[in-house]
């Protein structure tokens, strides 16, 4: 660790917004997977939801590697469970389905606690999905196909909602818990101490303003 890397995952950590997230119902195939939690890294969420009946995400976490190292991806039991989580933190949830009465995905205000939902790659979102969200949103399409790929459809929807943020102000102030922001920002820069730490029940140790660990005396 070197203090331009510590310096570098402070400055990431103090761009993550807690209040925005995805949660992904039965997206199964790996590279959407991982190109979505791609996209959550790049517009500062911390944190992605997702249910999954085949267990897919769960093999996902497994085998991401690197994609998952700067997004914890949380698998929930069911969507009733996910989006009754989500709604009891505050988050709207907005749907990406075709209905007649979708709106235009930019007319959403993403500065609001925001949670993504997005279904499987060939049938979209479930029944339950569309009755669970606060709205459905669509992304307008001026060609013959009536969608984009998955990951792609996330994509466009969270960089408009990173926009609006950005606008906002909301990226320019850490937004995390600051003992959250802590231990995470540890667990970022020694995951290989923090995994030793957890496993033998102990704290982690301290750093010092450039990021080196402190020694216990």
């Amino acid at each position: 660790m070197t203090p331009e890397r510590f310096a570098q995952l402070q400055a990431c950590l103090d761009r993550r917004q807690p209040d925005l997230t995805v949660l992904l119902e039965n997206v199964h195939k790996p590279h959407n997977i991982a190109a979505i939690v791609r996209t959550c890294d790049a517009v500062g969420i911390f944190e992605a939801h997702a249910v999954s009946a085949d267990g897919a995400v769960g093999r996902h976490k497994k085998t991401a590697g690197g994609s998952n190292r700067w997004v914890d991806l949380k698998v929930h039991e069911s969507l009733a469970d996910a989006t009754q989580a989500l709604k009891v933190s505050g988050h709207q949830i907005l749907v990406a389905h075709l209905s007649n009465h979708a709106r235009d995905f930019r007319s959403i205000d993403y500065t609001r606690p925001t949670a993504l939902l997005m279904g499987s790659e060939l049938i979209g979102v479930s029944a339950e999905a569309e009755t669970l969200a606060d709205e459905h949103v669509v992304i307008p399409m001026a060609g013959m196909v009536e969608s984009l790929n998955v990951s792609v459809a996330a994509a466009v929807i969270l960089f408009e909602a990173q926009r609006q943020r950005a606008a906002a102000g909301l990226y320019d102030r850490p937004r995390l818990d600051p003992a959250l922001r802590e231990r995470v920002l540890f667990e970022w820069a020694y995951p290989r101490v923090a995994r030793l730490c957890r496993r033998r029940g102990e704290a982690y140790p301290p750093l010092d303003p450039e990021g080196y660990l402190l020694r216990h005396h």
